[in-house]
């Protein structure tokens, strides 16, 4: 199993008569001890099961491989999917489904066991909501090792008082533990991209980080950080009465950006004790 180097990635394009697509955000990765760090670091190995989430031309599907991991590899490019399966239709641990990550039956996918490990090189444009989706909605999913555009990781990732931490954040905590594990530069990809990547480590958590819903848990907190910038008695006015900062012990003047996930969690919870 040979995992690719620069020149085989530009060998495979030209076979195949393709082109990198900026529309699906495509930056392949060229380098092997970039994908065999990255399968490092999902600690993975045999009997582990993972989904990888845009596997292109398979340098990562392969890394991933090596380590003995059964391998879902998803891929949406149908330019790109016959080179794939050419690639691994000898790796009896690699699976490649032609699918839309973003519109995924998981269930079907997934099955009801609960310790999948995703792991993908994903495209500035669907790192977000897929990220966001999975842990909303596919518990099935324990781990993720996502490499995203660095400010992403640095979002999914961030500390309260800081210009990366917002709503997404608040999201990220509320289901699990977050961490960068690692900086990717720009020279490892085919094409090269304008910006660093970096590697965004997420663990669910057993239990959500509050006892509150999730869903009035990010409605109030997506309506305080779409005003970041201003006092919570303002960003929230009109929604959460003085009165409910007082009885979650929050102070008013405080920004979205200060409160950290248990602090959104009391303000929540007094919001929904104040307005049943």
């Amino acid at each position: 199993m040979t995992v690719h180097n620069r020149s085989d990635i530009n060998e495979l394009l030209a076979k195949g008569g393709l082109a990198p697509r900026r529309d699906l955000g495509q930056n392949f990765v060229a380098d092997p001890n970039t994908v065999r760090r990255i399968a490092r670091l999902a600690e993975v190995g045999p009997g582990s099961r993972v989904v990888e989430i845009g596997a292109g031309l398979g340098s990562l599907t392969l890394a991933l491989a090596e380590t003995g991991a059964d391998v879902t590899a998803i891929e949406v490019d149908r330019g790109v999917v016959p080179l794939l399966r050419e690639l691994t239709e000898e790796v009896a641990n690699v699976t490649v489904i032609e699918a839309d990550a973003m519109t995924l039956d998981w269930n079907a996918l997934l099955g009801e066991r609960d310790d999948w490990v995703l792991v993908a090189n994903l495209p500035y444009n669907v790192a977000t909501p897929l990220v966001c989706d999975v842990l909303d909605e596919v518990p099935q999913v324990q781990r993720m090792l996502v490499m995203v555009q660095r400010e992403v990781a640095e979002r999914f990732c961030a500390v309260p008082r800081t210009s990366a931490y917002g709503a997404v954040t608040v999201k990220v905590a509320y289901w699990a533990t977050a961490r960068i594990a690692g900086v990717v530069p720009a020279s490892v990809f085919v094409p090269r991209p304008n910006v660093e990547s970096a590697l965004a480590d997420i663990r669910r958590r057993v239990e959500p980080a509050v006892g509150v819903a999730p869903e009035p848990l990010f409605r109030l907190v997506k309506t305080a950080f779409g005003q970041r910038r201003k006092m919570l008695r303002r960003s929230l006015a009109g929604v959460v009465a003085p009165s409910v900062f007082d009885a979650a012990g929050i102070d008013s003047q405080r920004r979205p950006e200060e409160l950290d996930v248990y602090e959104w969690g009391a303000l929540v919870g007094a919001w929904l004790e104040a307005t049943a």
